[in-house]
């Protein structure tokens, strides 16, 4: 199951952790369609996944100053972290693949 990121948690969830390995972050929100089929896609990206990556969901309802640092204008947006930076952007539903790959591809 994915994490879940919050405006409160997000610099050691994610910046700091992305010192050790990548970060997947999926923007959303819980009247979004879309995200509502991006979610379950990247529960299983986390599963599959383990502790080689974190991955987790941030809901830019109720942690929007987050989303806006980041300039989250659509959703879903997915970000890759490695190292406190972004190193991949995502705007729209992706599949498991594209998901694994690009987290692979920042080990």
């Amino acid at each position: 199951m994915a994490k879940q990121f919050t405006d409160a948690n997000f610099d050691e969830e994610v910046l700091m952790a992305s010192a050790e390995k990548p970060v997947l972050v999926d923007f959303f929100a819980g009247w979004c369609a879309p995200c509502m089929m991006q979610g379950p896609i990247v529960d299983e990206v986390s599963n599959m996944m383990g502790e080689k990556a974190s991955v987790g969901k941030l809901d830019t309802e109720s942690s929007s100053n987050t989303a806006r640092t980041y300039g989250v204008m659509s959703i879903p947006t997915l970000l890759v972290f490695r190292n406190g930076e972004v190193v991949k952007q995502f705007v729209g539903v992706q599949s498991k693949d594209a998901l694994i790959n690009a987290l692979n591809t920042n080990m």
